[in-house]
């Protein structure tokens, strides 16, 4: 991606300082735009970037690793963290602050609230994560309120967070409009990912089954195949034919709801999850029949 010569972001970690100056711009009569991340920036983390300077007069990134969301602590202590690369990264976009809290900042050590999404949650990835959708609304439900942005930007591929997202902004009430930016992929297919960093060459061949299975499922569909049976079916061949893929899932549901359907009828969301080695990667298309 291009980018273009401007200031380096500022960065900010005290929670009233970063609401402090997101008000007064919002006096200016300025748009904010809001790129929630967990840091180990990539292209596709750049996209929002990209997608919120267009759309908005003034963008802040946020670098948080989310203690709350992680069920494995395991995961959470080995999530790539390096807050001056992704500075480096992002240095030449047009983003005005990045916001880099503490763990201490966002949950002091009386924090008791938590926001759930009831069914949501508890579906699809969340039968595997058990909390974490729980997590990812509560840290997102205090960053709309410590930056009280115009638009926040998040990629489609994680496609059950976008809909929990969703689901809280229409809930809870935020003023805030949230915008799904396209998954954005490598030359291969695969989709990038902060965890890409940890497969080895022979695992990323392997991972490529991944994208094939969802082209696979959009084929189908595109042919007239209604039966989500056969379809998975197909699916899981697919991800097998490498034979050192563990599936956590791979499954047919309503692109809204993310309820498994068995029948194609409206749009829908073909989700997988695999473990690659000991690499977690999950990817979505959504198809309309």
């Amino acid at each position: 991606m291009v980018k273009l010569q401007t200031p380096l972001p500022e960065l900010i970690t005290d929670p009233a300082t970063i609401g402090a100056l997101i008000q007064e711009t919002r006096k200016q009569g300025k748009t904010i735009g809001l790129v929630p991340t967990m840091g180990a920036l990539h292209d596709g983390h750049l996209s929002l970037v990209k997608a919120s300077t267009a759309q908005c007069d003034f963008t802040v990134v946020t670098i948080f690793v989310n203690p709350t969301q992680f069920t494995d602590k395991n995961d959470l202590t080995d999530y790539p963290r390096d807050l001056q690369s992704d500075m480096d990264k992002l240095a030449g976009w047009e983003v005005r602050f990045v916001f880099a809290p503490t763990a201490e900042d966002i949950y002091p050590h009386d924090h008791v609230t938590s926001v759930h999404v009831g069914p949501l949650e508890k579906i699809v990835e969340g039968r595997c994560r058990p909390g974490h959708f729980s997590g990812v609304a509560t840290v997102l439900a205090k960053l709309f309120q410590i930056i009280p942005a115009d638009i926040a930007f998040f990629g489609c591929k994680d496609y059950q967070q976008l809909k929990v997202v969703e689901r809280v902004v229409q809930d809870l009430n935020v003023p805030i409009k949230v915008h799904g930016c396209p998954t954005i992929r490598d030359e291969d297919g695969l989709a990038l990912s902060s965890r890409n960093v940890f497969l080895s060459q022979e695992q990323r061949q392997q991972a490529l089954s991944i994208p094939k299975a969802l082209k696979l499922a959009e084929r189908r569909i595109e042919e007239g195949e209604t039966d989500a049976r056969t379809i998975v079916a197909d699916m899981r061949r697919e991800l097998s034919r490498s034979g050192a893929l563990h599936i956590d899932y791979a499954l047919l549901a309503d692109a809204e709801t993310l309820k498994p359907t068995r029948t194609v009828k409206g749009p829908t969301v073909a989700l997988i999850a695999v473990r690659v080695g000991s690499t977690r990667l999950i990817d979505n298309q959504v198809m309309m029949p």
